[in-house]
């Protein structure tokens, strides 16, 4: 078990990686549209007949989301501004978020009615976990181990339920921008490798968190046939 977390360590780390040097690569290639993320992003959200979502610039790297509370598409400043596939590949994902929220997507429904309680997990969830470790080792008992475990199940469900949105997402960006003409085939071909390599660091999270409640789950069950 802890040479499977250190493997999927080790993957998350290189796809990181590897998803920046992607980002990176496809930055240095204008588009043929030469439509920035911005003008992309705002013109996805009107063909769809979203007007009640802004596109606003945020300050960082990889920090674009969409945000249902307040409905905004926040966009890192290079793809708020960028004219090249990365840009194209960002600003169009995340508002195919937008989407979602818009047509009642179930996945997405299903995340955000999670978000709450995952808010107050996330607060006692590593305090249980490590008063429950040394409770168990040293006492043996296994409550507070037992009720960490379950809240971090709850956080590895949630890191699942992502996937599909997160698919979802990329999947409704890449056919509009080639339906539209946003993108010549060799620049979709670099936003869809993008978004793909994007994709791939959500997996490995949601695998890794399994990995761990798997180990949790067996020092449980191991205490417990003692």
């Amino acid at each position: 078990m802890y040479i499977l977390l250190i493997i999927f360590g080790i993957a998350s780390m290189l796809i990181s990686w590897r998803l920046k040097s992607k980002f990176k690569t496809y930055s240095q290639t204008p588009l043929q549209s030469n439509l920035s993320g911005q003008e992309i992003a705002e013109q996805m959200l009107a063909d769809h007949g979203i007007t009640d979502v802004r596109v606003i610039s945020v300050e960082g790297q990889l920090t674009d989301h969409y945000n249902p509370a307040d409905k905004t598409v926040n966009l890192s400043n290079d793809v708020f501004h960028g004219r090249h596939a990365a840009a194209a590949a960002v600003a169009a994902h995340e508002c195919g978020h937008a989407v979602q929220h818009a047509r009642a997507y179930s996945f997405l429904q299903f995340r955000s009615a999670m978000v709450p309680m995952l808010n107050v997990a996330n607060g006692f969830m590593p305090i249980l976990l490590m008063a429950g470790m040394f409770a168990l080792y040293s006492t043996g008992n296994t409550t507070l181990l037992s009720i960490g475990v379950a809240l971090f199940a709850l956080a590895t469900l949630f890191s699942f339920i992502t996937l599909p949105v997160e698919f979802d997402a990329s999947n409704r960006a890449l056919n509009w921008i080639k339906e539209k003409g946003i993108v010549n085939p060799t620049e979709y071909a670099m936003s869809k490798d993008a978004l793909w390599w994007a994709a791939m660091t959500y997996v490995v999270a949601a695998l890794g968190m399994l990995a761990q409640l798997l180990y949790y789950l067996n020092l449980l069950g191991g205490r417990r046939n003692d």
